[in-house]
């Protein structure tokens, strides 16, 4: 492909712009769709029309929006042919030339079930044919659809804003510093490498995988790196020598997302106006009767109220002899404190102007969406260490919801913009998977309830409510609507 040909087709789409919405969808439909995603290199081609739909100005939120459509619309297809072809998938052409994919994925479709619809969006060469399988084997309708369209929307960022970020930095005539190109380079290497080693080898992270035993054998190879493995793996009579692969993979995943959303957010215009349509959306919505939860909601994820959590959990776990389960906390919260605060001030961020009296501190990340994030994470970690190893997700789910009030509550009230929050959402991952690598070479903490634990509960609670009787009208006068 000729940068000629670039040119000319840049050219043409600025002056037909509704070809490009459709190239989008076509593209996106041929990657998901049975055998052609195989076939087709839609990941190039949908990252040759993301860089034209950023240089013709095309608004990133209509190119994720078409993008997503196309990977809905193709898996559904795939789908209804699976259902079609039920039993005689490997006697239909062209399916017939291919059966080492259909067993492939039938196998991983019998290993993870439902969530293998997700999963298989992002691993490439399973991509187009688990839909196919799906069908086959007759999963609901109903489930696949809401695997189908949830997991797109994850998908069309991932495979978009690389792109358009290329894009928006080619057509702009502001360029950004020098240091941003080889921090982006890294970032995306380092997601690159994550990629490997989580989905082609099947998502496999734990002691008996593919990616562990492998990583294992490298790593003791030379003296320094078998060190290090040997340091960071627990030894515990239960499961010895098990090497935080997982969280170390969270911590190095997430932070690199954060670093590059953190440049899209504050070093360029990409994601402005879907800051701006969000703001809008919330702003709409606003009204008295929900701003007692939002405000309650925000009032939870203060530092005072998580700073309390941290310091009452840490005296919990002490006087239960679990000092270093106690001195990781109190690390992750000072972390926490210090990041945040460095990146606000550095950044400097303008918050919107939509209440009376707005914090005075920088927008980029939201330190309430940080500081959540990393409490609720860590304790489902904590608690999902004692489960049973399928049931894990269901842990981390249930124990993470209250994060969603309290970062929606920052964007209904209007004090950050959206990008604020997934900044914060990221950051909080990574130090969570930080910090539980690090916990990892000590015992686990028995999550049982014992009296230190119920009497620091509910001096947390008693907390709590005192924090916000008294911080009530203060929030209420802070928080109303700008005139």
């Amino acid at each position: 492909m000729s940068s000629a040909w670039l040119s000319d087709l840049t050219a043409w789409l600025s002056a037909n712009p509704e070809w490009l919405s459709l190239a989008l969808f076509s593209t996106a439909f041929i990657e998901s769709l049975a055998l052609a995603g195989i076939l087709v290199p839609g990941v190039a081609f949908l990252f040759t029309i993301s860089v034209m739909a950023a240089q013709i100005e095309m608004p990133l939120m209509t190119v994720l929006i078409w993008a997503w459509l196309g990977a809905v619309s193709g898996d559904t297809v795939s789908f209804a042919f699976g259902r079609l072809f039920q039993g005689r998938l490997e006697a239909v052409w062209p399916l017939s030339r291919y059966p080492e994919h259909i067993r492939k994925a039938e196998t991983f479709f019998h290993l993870h079930g439902g969530k293998s619809v997700i999963i298989g969006r992002f691993v490439g060469p399973l991509r187009p044919i688990i839909p196919l399988i799906a069908g086959a084997l007759l999963m609901p309708w109903r489930r696949f659809l809401a695997f189908n369209i949830g997991s797109a929307i994850a998908w069309a960022p991932a495979y978009i804003l690389p792109g358009f970020l290329v894009g928006s930095a080619l057509a702009s005539d502001v360029q950004p510093p020098a240091h941003v190109y080889l921090v982006t380079v890294a970032s995306l290497a380092t997601l690159a490498a994550i990629y490997l080693i989580i989905f082609r080898f099947q998502l496999g992270l734990g002691d008996d995988s593919r990616p562990y035993l492998w990583l294992q054998r490298k790593m003791a190879q030379y003296e320094t790196t078998h060190r290090f493995w040997r340091l960071y793996s627990n030894e515990r009579p239960a499961k010895e020598s098990e090497f935080p692969l997982a969280s170390l993979m969270l911590a190095l995943g997430a932070l690199a997302l954060f670093i590059l959303w953190g440049q899209l957010a504050t070093m360029t215009g990409v994601i402005a106006p879907f800051d701006q349509l969000a703001m809008q959306w919330f702003s709409d919505l606003r009204q008295p009767l929900l701003d007692a939860p939002a405000i309650a909601a925000t009032l939870l994820g203060d530092p005072p109220v998580l700073t309390a959590a941290a310091i009452l959990t840490c005296i919990a776990l002490a006087l239960r002899g679990y000092y270093a389960a106690a001195a990781h906390i109190l690390l992750a919260a000072i972390i926490t404190t210090v990041l945040v605060w460095g990146l606000k001030f550095a950044f400097g961020t303008v918050r919107p102007d939509l209440v009376a009296n707005p914090p005075s501190s920088g927008s980029f990340p939201s330190g309430h969406t940080t500081g959540i994030t990393v409490f609720v994470t860590l304790l489902a970690s904590f608690v999902a260490a004692e489960t049973r190893s399928r049931k894990r997700w269901q842990t981390y789910i249930v124990l993470s919801l209250p994060l969603i009030p309290v970062a929606i509550s920052r964007l209904y009230l209007g004090v950050h913009w959206f990008s604020d929050i997934v900044g914060g959402l990221l950051l909080g991952l990574a130090i969570t998977g930080a910090t539980r690598a690090s916990f990892s070479r000590f015992d686990r903490v028995p999550v049982a309830p014992d009296i230190m634990t119920i009497l620091a509960a509910l001096v947390w609670l008693a907390f709590c409510g005192g924090y916000m009787w008294t911080m009530w009208p203060d929030a209420l006068q802070h928080y109303a609507p700008a005139s």
